[in-house]
């Protein structure tokens, strides 16, 4: 891991707390907040962003997190809630052809009502193609970023709104590394940081990337 903490609350809420899509296992749940909680122990300004909602299974967890730190970070998420996009040829892979464009299809009403349900506050939501949003749609620092696009140009489109903004110190979490059904995401993460010095750890499928 990149970051340490040792207060542990990301455990009291993966105990008490379901996880509601098998999109999300409780294992790469807990390193997900466990960065996310390292981060937020780290005196530097920045909000939370999450590229890649779906139906809100992580952005659940990472709200009751905010709310038991009695953190006022904000918390934007961002979502085509049109399901998947198109693959382009850097997302082929001999594995197979799942993940069509449209699948994993949610709705903006379903993410607030499933906010609803467990009576947290929804996160500041932002509806469309991640190369459609806008910089100025994006906090001006981020202290902690987590990215879930699946293919190769919605990572590249998320890594180049997040991390210009990502500030010193902050922590950086992307999905689907090093998945062999899904390349594009481990093609977009080497490609975009092939010229800067960083370190990546690799988790559960998950990327762990620390800005210094």
């Amino acid at each position: 891991m990149f970051l340490t903490n040792h207060n542990l609350n990301y455990m009291k809420l993966i105990r008490d707390y379901p996880i509601i899509s098998d999109q999300m296992t409780k294992k790469r749940l807990t390193i997900i907040l466990r960065q996310l909680e390292a981060a937020l122990a780290v005196d530097i300004e920045g909000d939370i962003v999450e590229f890649g909602c779906f139906s809100g299974t992580t952005s659940l967890f990472i709200r009751r997190l905010l709310d038991l730190k009695l953190s006022n970070r904000q918390f934007h998420v961002y979502d085509s809630f049109k399901g998947l996009p198109d693959k382009t040829i850097k997302d082929a892979s001999v594995a197979g052809s799942n993940f069509k464009a449209g699948e994993l299809k949610t709705s903006k009403k379903e993410l607030i009502n499933n906010f609803k349900r467990a009576s947290l506050k929804p996160p500041i939501i932002h509806k469309g193609w991640f190369n459609e949003v806008k910089a100025k749609e994006l906090p001006n620092n981020i202290v902690f970023a987590f990215l879930d696009g699946d293919f190769y140009q919605s990572i590249m489109d998320s890594l180049n709104l997040v991390w210009p903004r990502l500030v010193k110190g902050g922590g950086l979490v992307i999905d689907d590394y090093e998945r062999s059904d899904l390349p594009g995401v481990s093609r977009a993460i080497e490609d975009f940081f092939a010229s800067k010095l960083i370190s990546i750890k690799h988790e559960q499928n998950l990327a762990l990337i620390k800005k210094e």
